[in-house]
């Protein structure tokens, strides 16, 4: 059953991507050091301004007043950024105020980590162990696009249990793992990094059908989705399922900093805190992040956030015109200009940022080697004349593209 290798084959990552990747820092499209010249403008080492159109602040909150001195406020009164030992012996009783608020907000006991890498690295060996079903390991099916803070962590998880790998979206490859399985928990994002949006209507019926346990990354989806900015995976459910885990990043449209785990059983909250890896053997989040994150709950729950999501709405829809995208806009704040190798990814992004424009060139290990491609992310603080400029300047690359195709890039 088990058909993932129990070793994570680093040296052979690194062996395929490392050229694309030192092309990519010579051609100035990685490695930069940026300051901060107005909301979403950079300056890089170099000298070049930008537009910022990789960014992951989807709600542009990252350089909300509300936030900044949410954080300044909470450094202030607690005199400290943290208590410097490890989250599970002590720490800030502001922690637990923000824990409390959190579960409020998303009706689900919720834990906050120091990223939602450390959230998943967290859970899903405990998930693998069979601690929290009676001991019962389950069988651990990983969608192939699941991200790599997911992926990554699938040779640890081998040692405790079966582990497989289907189809991207593949509910019918799902079911007849579920057929055949008495417990089974599926990993996958909600949004995914590179755009696609799992069929989560189509997922939680099989858990109502087989009893199949979810893991779910919502990262690309918190705050710019559901009432109060809950999120994508979490308003499928009135009440979170207890064999149903929810993680995601607060830095990214949340605003703030760290990760959260969201789970309906009170109970395995000791479990996690004194077996979930880095959220037993690290430190705690600083007071500023926690400040940020209370400053950004206030904003869930006004007015301005319903405006922040019909804005990026809008800005998607307006991307996708431009682009002549046939259908209804996805609401994910991700698109993908397709190219035909690494080399013409990169090529794409240099030319871009030499007009002002920062995007990011995704090849292995990022996306499959036969997918690379330029990402754009889009946000509620983009005016429209940006991105109507920005697409002029990426279809007339793209017409040039198309001549070069025909003989080797070279930098």
């Amino acid at each position: 059953m088990n058909n993932v290798k129990t070793h994570s084959n680093i040296s052979k990552v690194h062996e395929t991507s490392s050229p694309h990747w030192n092309t990519a820092r010579r051609s100035r499209t990685s490695q930069l050091s940026v300051t901060v010249n107005g909301d979403n403008s950079l300056t890089d080492q170099y000298g070049r301004d930008f537009i910022h159109f990789c960014t992951t602040s989807y709600l542009g909150l990252d350089y909300a007043p509300e936030i900044q001195q949410g954080a300044i406020k909470a450094i202030q009164e607690q005199a400290t950024l943290r208590v410097a030992c490890s989250r599970n012996r002590c720490r800030l009783a502001l922690l637990d105020n923000y824990q409390n608020a959190l579960s409020d907000h998303f009706n689900a006991h919720a834990l906050v980590t120091l990223s939602c890498s450390s959230a998943s690295a967290a859970m899903l060996p405990l998930l693998a162990s069979g601690i929290f079903n009676d001991g019962i390991k389950p069988l651990m099916v990983f969608d192939r696009f699941a991200h790599y803070s997911m992926n990554h962590l699938k040779a640890l998880c081998a040692e405790e249990t079966s582990v497989m790998t289907i189809g991207h979206n593949d509910v019918t490859a799902l079911e007849d793992i579920c057929k055949t399985n008495q417990h089974v928990i599926y990993v996958a994002d909600s949004f995914y990094s590179m755009g696609d949006i799992s069929p989560i209507t189509e997922i939680v019926s099989l858990q109502s059908k087989y009893g199949l346990g979810l893991f779910y990354d919502d990262s690309h989806a918190m705050s710019i989705s559901g009432t109060c900015g809950t999120g994508y995976a979490r308003s499928y459910f009135t009440e979170l399922p207890e064999n149903t885990f929810i993680v995601a990043s607060l830095a990214k449209a949340f605003g703030a900093s760290g990760g959260v785990i969201l789970y309906g059983d009170k109970k395995i909250t000791p479990v996690i805190e004194q077996y979930g890896g880095p959220v037993n053997w690290s430190q705690s989040l600083i007071a500023a992040g926690i400040g940020a994150g209370m400053a950004s709950l206030a904003i869930q729950h006004s007015p301005l956030l319903p405006r922040l999501q019909k804005k990026l709405s809008d800005n998607i829809h307006h991307f996708d015109q431009l682009r002549g995208t046939r259908g209804d806009s996805s609401p994910s704040p991700v698109r993908l200009i397709r190219c035909l190798s690494a080399e013409e990814c990169i090529w794409l992004s240099t030319k871009l940022a030499e007009e002002g424009f920062l995007t990011s060139p995704v090849f292995f290990p990022v996306v499959p080697k036969s997918s690379p491609a330029i990402r754009i992310t889009l946000r509620a603080d983009m005016k429209k004349e940006q991105i109507s400029v920005f697409l002029t300047k990426l279809n007339s690359l793209m017409t040039e593209r198309e001549v070069l195709n025909e003989k080797p890039v070279n930098f």
